[in-house]
């Protein structure tokens, strides 16, 4: 057969089919993890799930943030998040989207990003000498909590403290292989478990000036970012990517904050603790594995 009868017997890829112009524009405030992405040329995008607080667009790149949240200002505030004052109404999974130019389109509506925030705001250098009470405060509360875990705490979860508290990267880096994609839902627990440890390693590592912290946090980023987009759901994936950097919901920023003497800390735990069926109490679980960690560590500086 020849070229040209089989591209004549092959149906050209067809471009997906640009959304029909806006017929209203909205301001939003944004990450600026999600920066690159929406200041980018404008790439289509599809609606992975939509939910009355928030929408998933998967945008079509090879490049992080491979999915960008649209939320309402009562939704949780992810890292990856685009607010708007209002909800969108009648979009559906599977629907087509545009992002870039400084906009996200869908549904017939505009968002112009007007505003933008840090989702990995700096601690400051703080006393490692008040980590220990936040530690034990932070167990005290957890265990107190009815909000629990979604993984037992025994097999990856143990052997991932384990790894963390003796510094050891053979350790820490297989339990976190298998700790990805762990669990049901949008983030499963085992990854929540690990963008809490992530965060709470590097941002109170810093502050405490404890490197060996944040010398794990970097070896375990890497080794938890390489192939996220094969083992887990691609909005996990963008969430470890994200934790990967330092980035996290506020009411984890908050926990950190606490932890390092900002703000109280106890009201700062119960509000994370509340947040969905178990990743409140998940990302907890890792952020106090974290705290654990740079207290070992600096103690063995």
């Amino acid at each position: 057969m020849s070229v040209g009868t089989r591209q004549r017997g092959r149906r050209a890829a067809s471009p997906a089919p640009r959304p029909p112009a806006a017929s209203a524009y909205v301001s939003g405030a944004a990450s600026v993890a999600v920066r690159p992405a929406l200041e980018a040329a404008r790439r289509p995008a599809r609606v992975l799930a939509a939910f009355p607080l928030a929408l998933y667009l998967e945008i079509r790149s090879e490049t992080e943030p491979h999915v960008i949240a649209v939320v309402c200002g009562e939704a949780t505030r992810l890292p990856n998040a685009v607010v708007l004052p209002g909800r969108l109404a009648g979009v559906s999974a599977g629907d087509d989207a545009w992002v870039g130019e400084g906009s996200v389109e869908i549904g017939g509506v505009s968002i112009r990003v007007r505003r933008w925030w840090d989702p990995a705001p700096p601690l400051g250098r703080t006393d490692p000498v008040r980590l220990a009470p936040a530690l034990g405060l932070l167990r005290r509360v957890r265990a107190a909590s009815p909000r629990r875990p979604g993984l037992d705490p025994g097999g990856a979860p143990a052997l991932l403290e384990r790894g963390c508290l003796t510094g050891s990267l053979v350790d820490a880096i297989t339990a976190a292989e298998r700790l990805i994609g762990l669990g049901p839902g949008l983030t499963p627990s085992g990854d929540d478990m690990l963008a809490g440890l992530l965060v709470a390693l590097r941002h109170l590592g810093r502050a405490a000036g404890v490197s060996r912290a944040v010398w794990l946090a970097d070896w375990l980023a890497a080794a938890i970012t390489y192939d996220a987009r094969t083992r887990t759901t691609p909005i996990s994936a963008t969430l470890l990517h994200c934790a990967a950097r330092g980035e996290a919901i506020p009411e984890v920023i908050g926990v950190l904050r606490g932890a390092a003497g900002r703000q109280p800390l106890e009201p700062a735990v119960h509000r994370l603790l509340r947040l969905g069926h178990t990743s409140g109490a998940d990302l907890a679980w890792g952020v106090q594995i974290g705290l654990s960690a740079v207290l070992a560590h600096r103690e063995g500086q």
